[in-house]
């Protein structure tokens, strides 16, 4: 709890605040407008979804090497500040028209904008910012908290404009970005830009010579690199893939569906208090029983999320179920960082975690949302969400059993 007593971290807890403000107001009330205002089905949102994913696809490829070479310097996280700003007027006066005149030309230009944002864009937040706590000495976990923190306030206060006044959530998104832009430009950087690279967990110094050719392509002959990108497949964009079209599955247990997105956002509110509160502990339990562990059992709620949602015909069950996401999320926020730096190279974290982690998801989202989003048009929720299940099951289990053990890693480091 150190960390909290440094200006620092508050610092990088408002970025993550801001940021994520932006992620909880597009992921909770995109498919609402994607439905109401802008007049599209299951299928043609889908679509979008998979555009984003599609993008980030190609950015994150291309952002992580870039990100390692730049350590701390702040190119492409005020890239992807500028195109946050943008939202509120693009959603306004340009995205809404478009998809007035052409949906599947709406859809694909909307997906790949926002696959700057979002989809492509949070790896270079996140990979940022983990560096960061490593050069600043403090615990990415609890940086990573305030992000729970501003889900929970944007899902609660995007549901009061939302019924007020459907475009003000996007010109919210623009008011955010303005404020990342202050809170960026304030972080000075260290007089080695490249330290948090070169730091472990507990900020010793570790390997610091330049990257070569042959350790950059190393990763891809690492098994546990591989089994890291299934798991990945099959628990991150699994959780994805299901909260996408969830909004408008939990609002058709009401009669009006605009109270239902209301009441919704409210539940929502509370499962993101109750993650932050986890947060808090999470990182001293991963450091206990491993990140490898923590990953499985990230898989292992999720995948009882979805079963138990094919059968669960009540509001009440519905949001106890959804409430079981405050145990998911920290989980994976806290594990997916510190597998990745025990596991491989830290000068290659921002590779690792954006083809491991980014790639990979974006991978099955390109693919999954818009499969599931036929599942739902033509199998219905109930039984597509036990395809769904079947889905993630397999997946993190094949790619568990080919990760390596962190744990070990630990032992050896001591």
């Amino acid at each position: 709890m150190q960390s909290l007593k440094r200006g620092i971290f508050w610092n990088f807890g408002g970025l993550y605040f801001f940021y994520f403000a932006v992620w909880q107001l597009i992921f909770t009330f995109l498919p609402y407008w994607l439905k109401g205002p802008a007049g599209m089905d299951t299928t043609t949102s889908g679509l979008v979804f998979s555009i984003m994913s599609f993008g980030a696809l190609i950015l994150q490829p291309i952002f992580g090497p870039i990100q390692d070479r730049l350590g701390l310097k702040k190119g492409l996280f005020y890239f992807v500040i500028l195109c946050i700003l943008f939202l509120g007027p693009l959603f306004q006066w340009v995205f809404l028209p478009l998809v007035g005149a052409n949906q599947i030309l709406g859809a694909v230009v909307m997906g790949a904008y926002l696959s700057l944002c979002l989809n492509g864009g949070v790896g270079v937040v996140e990979a940022y910012n983990e560096r960061s706590s490593r050069a600043y000495s403090f615990e990415y976990g609890h940086a990573r908290l305030f992000g729970s923190l501003a889900g929970a306030t944007a899902s609660f206060v995007g549901g009061i404009m939302w019924a007020k006044n459907t475009g003000s959530i996007f010109w919210a998104m623009t008011f955010c970005a303005a404020v990342l832009f202050v809170l960026l430009t304030v972080v000075k950087l260290p007089d080695d830009h490249m330290a948090g690279e070169v730091r472990d967990e507990q900020g010793n110094a570790a390997k610091n010579e330049p990257i070569t050719r042959e350790e950059w392509l190393s990763i891809f002959k690492n098994r546990s690199f591989w089994g890291f990108c299934l798991l990945i497949i099959g628990s991150a964009t699994m959780y994805d893939v299901f909260d996408q079209q969830f909004p408008n599955y939990f609002a058709s247990f009401f009669s009006d569906a605009t109270a239902g997105a209301t009441f919704f956002s409210r539940v929502v509110s509370v499962q993101i208090l109750l993650e932050a509160i986890c947060m808090l502990f999470m990182p001293a339990l991963i450091n206990k029983i491993g990140a490898k562990t923590g990953l499985l059992i990230y898989g292992g709620i999720l995948f009882v999320r979805v079963l138990g949602c094919a059968f669960i015909n009540t509001i009440p069950m519905l949001v106890f179920w959804r409430l079981l996401a405050a145990l998911e999320m920290p989980f994976m926020l806290v594990s997916v960082m510190k597998y990745i730096t025990r596991v491989f190279d830290k000068r290659l974290s921002a590779t690792v975690y954006m083809y491991g982690f980014g790639t990979a998801k974006q991978i099955g989202l390109t693919v999954f949302s818009l499969f599931m989003g036929n599942m739902y048009t033509a199998l219905g929720f109930h039984h597509a969400y036990l395809l769904l299940a079947a889905l993630i099951a397999v997946f993190v289990i094949v790619g568990s059993l080919l990760m390596r053990s962190d744990a070990k890693t630990e032992q050896i480091a001591r």
